[in-house]
């Protein structure tokens, strides 16, 4: 969400910001042109409420002279301002609405070096600050080899039997699975293994919160205006509820209209929660499997950090989140995401996207987004400075960022594709043997 007063301020770079987003989005001098409208209205509204004030002194000043005509002159004058001024106010409220509608549709702006492009070929890999690609390879985990061609998920052995889709599509339609016996209880490793991790050794609070959400609350992490149709609701009006797409939605807006102090700072949140999506524009692609679901777990990191403490703690949740792929020793690659790709909040996304040997390609596995003050001024979500009594211009907003710290369902497809074996059981990972009850293999002998 962005401040008018800054547009006015920076408009060339605001309109060389927004030509390097994919889409069409309103100028500053359309943005401007409401602006001026509503100042307009303004500056004749306390103009009129100022004169009203003047001629209510000289009607007092009149009757205490005993001048009954002058004062029925002037509150004949009063009267007619009487009438003008609500019609104003209400022309005002007009105008704001105007403006804040044009204003919320409008994406965050990318830094500058963002990697410019249009779509998801464009993305650069990321091989961190000073990094490269040898000293990456080195840190971590290869391609698997095979002495078999490699199965897509749900082509496994233990998967059939454990991962039912026909069944599901019995119960809700389609985009949805039933899990059972050794596969469920695999996921369901997975999820307390990266909520472990991210609790004990990355310091992230644990927060169990309701899946589900208020407008205002899907409004704060810019789900809406522009996505509600990627959204499921509970209920209709102005008392509806919405299912939570991601606990992203729910954890940054634990700071909604607070005022924090900087020693607070940095705040983080993990949860590990259903996800719930219509998979609005996605027709046709990923339809079989588990790779694209209406409903899905997903360990969810949050971060309310000041404006100074931003760019280090993105690199710091794009470390946590990798951890957990090279505890698993999945092969992953991570990219950059180019103009033409990144999300609505976002001002840089890495994607985290494993192997999928099944599918001889890389998915998708976790975004981690720094959004800068873009959500905080869209909740009201500010920062006292230490030692700052009072701070010109107002109170900073903090900046949040936001990663998935992984796709449960979609770590569970790596786990399932990855260390396969050719009669149809899967290993499991040392690192999640313990949560398997020691288990070192499903679907097959142990």
């Amino acid at each position: 969400m962005f401040d008018i007063k800054w547009i006015r301020n920076n408009a060339e770079a605001f309109d060389g910001a927004m030509s390097r987003r994919k889409g069409e989005f309103a100028r500053s001098v359309d943005l401007l042109n409401i602006d001026d409208r509503r100042r307009d209205i303004i500056t004749r509204l306390n103009d009129a409420q100022e004169k009203r004030n003047a001629l209510s002194k000289q009607i007092g000043q009149a009757k205490a002279q005993k001048d009954e005509a002058k004062a029925a002159a002037l509150m004949a004058e009063v009267a007619q301002l009487k009438e003008i001024i609500p019609a104003a106010e209400a022309e005002e409220r007009l105008v704001e609405e105007e403006l804040h509608a044009a204003l919320a549709v409008l994406p965050n702006l990318v830094f500058d070096d963002v990697p410019q492009g249009t779509d998801e070929s464009d993305n650069v890999e990321y091989f961190g600050r000073n990094g490269t690609a040898e000293t990456v390879a080195s840190d971590r985990a290869r391609k698997p080899e095979f002495s078999f061609a490699p199965r897509e998920h749900f082509d496994v052995g233990v998967a059939k039997r454990g991962m039912d889709f026909e069944e599901a599509a019995k119960i809700s339609g389609s985009r949805f699975v039933v899990l059972k016996g050794e596969v469920a209880r695999l996921e369901r490793a997975l999820g307390q293994f990266m909520l472990d991790i991210h609790t004990l050794e990355h310091g992230y609070t644990e927060v169990q919160p309701p899946l589900l959400v208020r407008d205002e609350a899907l409004f704060g992490t810019n789900q809406l205006p522009k996505f509600e149709e990627d959204l499921f609701f509970a209920g209709h009006g102005e008392g509806r509820l919405a299912l939570i797409p991601t606990a992203e939605v729910p954890l940054t807006n634990l700071v909604r209209d607070a005022i924090l102090t900087e020693g607070e700072l940095p705040l983080r949140f993990a949860a590990l929660t259903p996800c719930f999506r219509s998979e609005a524009g996605s027709a046709g692609r990923d339809t079989r499997g588990m790779l694209r679901q209406h409903q899905f777990n997903k360990v969810e990191m949050v971060s309310i950090t000041t404006p100074d403490g931003s760019l280090d703690e993105h690199e710091r949740m794009l470390g946590c989140a990798e951890a957990v792929l090279k505890k698993l020793g999945l092969h992953y690659r991570v990219m950059d995401l180019c103009t033409g790709d990144i999300g609505f909040g976002a001002k840089r996304t890495y994607d985290l996207e494993v192997w999928l040997p099944g599918q001889d390609t890389y998915r998708e596995i976790s975004s981690v987004s720094i959004c800068g003050d873009f959500q905080a001024r869209r909740m009201n979500a500010q920062y006292r400075p230490s030692g700052a009594e009072k701070v010109k211009g107002g109170l900073p907003f903090v900046h949040t960022l936001n990663g998935s710290g992984t796709a449960v369902g979609r770590c569970l497809i790596a786990v399932l594709e990855n260390y396969q074996q050719e009669d149809g059981s899967v290993a499991i990972p040392a690192a999640l043997q313990p949560y398997m009850g020691g288990l070192t293999s499903i679907g097959g002998d142990h």
